[in-house]
């Protein structure tokens, strides 16, 4: 009797302590649930043992909602499976008096990140008339569901078929108040006019681009500025583009032959040099011009909508829940996914293209949008964060202090305080998960 009960206390004790971290964790969960920032949110977190296969923590995983720039990790993975090592900068085919070329919207084409342009060699050392087709540009120039009143602000860079510069100008102004000289400059130099307005109730000047034009507003104060910004300009699918590095020998033809097969393929930049950036920064640019660039290989044109369309039924069709997704950057008020879409596309990225390759492309702790936070823990976090209004998010890999591997996927939507609050207690949740499991 005393046999079997010592047998059956040892049993229940194993039991406990097999148990006891998922415990932990349970309760660390109602306690971030109940934090002042999260309470009154709608919150949905998914917290995911890779060794084990299962969920040690779900909350709400199968609810949707918006994920703001975790959008990027499903252009990323797209961008991985599909691009190669390589972007493809452009398609050409040159005969012994013509050059002819196919964009890729390849975005890296004197883009501030590079400084090698192998495109943009081969493009000086033609020295042949340039043919170029637009009929593979099968877009707008801003997403569905975004705020077009942001057309302004560098975050918000047009779509084109063959972008230079990230299609922003990077503009300065200044006023000397002793000679009252102002100046303006462009690169590249895209105005269309500059209007001048001192208004002395100003702190800092307000430089407006107007919405259909790249004319210019400046209400400024008299005193000593020197200010500096990137601001988008007018693509107009490839004209824009033509009329920065192109020349009059360039012209647009939309009857060259439309199958690739007779095309040479120019390669630009690595393709994880570019994808770093767009991680790290939360690039929409490199975002947005990834699924367009994936559409175009795989639908030879390039389509927002037909491309997400294709990949929801392929690559993507074994997703927990079906998501509503509209665009490559999260920029849209109209994308929504749950936090076990989330998890389930972090494990095809770490299965497919393995964890050391993805650990290079996230920003760790105390790195890139990630700075400041999960400083303690550095590389053993890393994850894309997400951030617009009332919406903070944050999905990714957590290397614990035990050896485990779980891939976590947090979202908060509706919250009405301080973005840097609810971030903070994420990052609380999330490191009591480091210690405790």
């Amino acid at each position: 009797m005393l046999k079997n009960c010592f047998v059956s206390c040892c049993l229940l004790l194993i039991v406990f302590t097999a148990c006891s971290p998922s415990k932990k964790i349970s309760r660390a969960q109602q306690s971030f649930l109940q934090d002042a920032a999260i309470k009154n949110a709608h919150a949905g977190v998914c917290i995911y043992d890779v060794s084990a296969n299962r969920y040690i923590y779900n909350y709400q995983g199968d609810h949707y909602f918006m994920p703001a720039s975790n959008t990027k990790l499903f252009s990323c993975y797209a961008a991985l499976k599909h691009l190669n090592d390589s972007i493809i900068g452009l398609r050409y085919y040159e005969t012994p008096d013509s050059l002819y070329i196919l964009p890729a919207g390849d975005p890296t084409l004197l883009y501030m990140d590079f400084t090698n342009n192998p495109v943009l060699n081969f493009l000086k050392a033609n020295n042949k008339p340039v043919s170029v087709a637009d009929t593979y540009w099968k877009e707008d120039r801003w997403g569905e569901g975004w705020s077009w009143d942001d057309y302004r602000y560098y975050y918000m860079a047009e779509r084109s078929p063959m972008p230079v510069y990230g299609n922003v100008a990077h503009t300065t102004f200044t006023y000397d108040s002793l000679t009252q000289q102002v100046h303006f400059s462009q690169t590249p130099d895209v105005a269309g006019g500059v209007s001048y307005n001192v208004n002395p109730k100003l702190k800092r000047p307000e430089v407006v681009r107007m919405l259909n034009s790249d004319s210019f507003n400046i209400d400024y104060p008299l005193q000593n500025i020197n200010w500096t910004d990137e601001i988008p300009f007018i693509t107009n699918g490839i004209h824009s583009t033509i009329k920065i590095i192109g020349n009059n020998k360039w012209a647009i033809n939309n009857n060259l032959p439309t199958s690739y097969a007779n095309y040479k393929k120019l390669y630009s930049q690595p393709l994880d040099s570019m994808l770093k950036p767009m991680m790290y920064r939360s690039d929409n640019f490199y975002a947005e011009q990834s699924l367009l660039m994936v559409s175009n290989e795989l639908l030879g044109y390039m389509n927002d909508a037909d491309i997400i369309d294709t990949l929801l039924k392929t690559d993507y069709k074994d997703l927990p829940q079906k998501p509503s997704w509209v665009d490559g950057s999260g920029l849209s008020h109209f994308n929504l996914f749950t936090p076990e879409d989330f998890v389930m596309l972090l494990v095809k990225m770490k299965d497919e293209f393995g964890l050391e390759r993805i650990h290079n492309i996230l920003p760790k702790g105390n790195t890139g949008t990630l700075e400041g936070l999960y400083v303690n823990i550095g590389d053993n976090i890393f994850g894309k964060t997400g951030t617009i209004y009332g919406v903070v998010a944050l999905s990714g890999y957590l290397n614990c202090k035990s050896g485990r591997l779980v891939i976590f996927s947090v979202l908060i939507n509706n919250h009405a305080g301080r973005a840097q609050s609810v971030r903070k207690a994420i990052e609380r949740m999330l490191v009591n998960v480091w210690e405790k499991y």
